[in-house]
């Protein structure tokens, strides 16, 4: 038997009244639980364990699958989220791309966690533009995952920005003389509202324009996905503003 916080990612149905919910744990990564009888009406904690929120979980660890023995609720971000498209969207990507930056089980991903609690109690409260929280979830999740978005700087020889040039497959800003074939020309105000993002600068974050804002989530996008190896699910029904 253990006790840890997490998130739950996901959830499937299970048996004839189970489910078995993914969790992103504060201690010991992703987790995959039974949780039995949550189907029922008469479930004294099925609520607690919708994709979204933030639980205190006591679980009874299994061969393949642990067991949900209690769950208490610390932040109902899921329910809050979802009732505005926006928002519902934006943390749909990020539950999704959390699940698929822990490729393997049981393995701390601690900073991966907390940004994940902060990204969704950020959207809960509403005080920020939703395609601008989730786009700064993602660079920072993916510089702590290990694929950081150079953007200071060139990614192929380190000379010092600002650079227009962006290569996803470099990772990042090229300068003229590193330039790859394939590399994109961006903005210089994309670059810079990529930069506050990654750097937590939300009053230069909320100047951008929508246009501006719309550059920067398709390069943070085709990054993204470019790491991953495979396109995400809930991005096609991504909402931005």
């Amino acid at each position: 038997m253990y006790r840890d916080e997490g998130v739950v990612l996901r959830t499937m149905p299970f048996a004839e009244a189970d489910r078995v919910v993914t969790v992103l744990t504060r201690r010991n990564g992703r987790v995959r639980a039974v949780a039995k009888g949550v189907r029922r009406t008469s479930s004294r904690f099925g609520a607690r364990l919708e994709p979204g929120t933030y639980v205190d979980l006591q679980l009874h660890e299994g061969r393949s699958l642990d067991t949900v023995t209690q769950a208490d609720i610390l932040g109902a971000y899921g329910a809050t989220i979802a009732q505005e498209y926006a928002r519902y969207t934006a943390a749909a990507v990020m539950l999704e791309t959390a699940e698929r930056l822990t490729s393997e089980e049981r393995q701390p991903a601690f900073r991966l966690f907390l940004l994940l609690v902060g990204g969704l109690r950020t959207l809960a409260a509403g005080e920020r533009t939703p395609s601008l929280v989730l786009d700064a979830f993602l660079l920072r999740s993916l510089t702590v995952s290990g694929y950081g978005m150079a953007l200071d700087e060139c990614a192929l020889c380190g000379e010092p920005g600002p650079h227009h040039s962006l290569s996803v497959a470099s990772g990042g800003v090229v300068c003229p003389e590193c330039r790859p074939r394939g590399a994109v020309s961006t903005s210089p105000a994309a670059v810079r509202l990529l930069a506050d993002l990654l750097h937590g600068d939300w009053d230069g974050a909320e100047a951008a324009g929508v246009r501006t804002r719309r550059e920067a989530g398709g390069v943070v996008a085709a990054y993204l996905q470019w790491h991953l190896e495979r396109a995400l699910r809930a991005l096609p029904h991504l909402e931005r503003t």
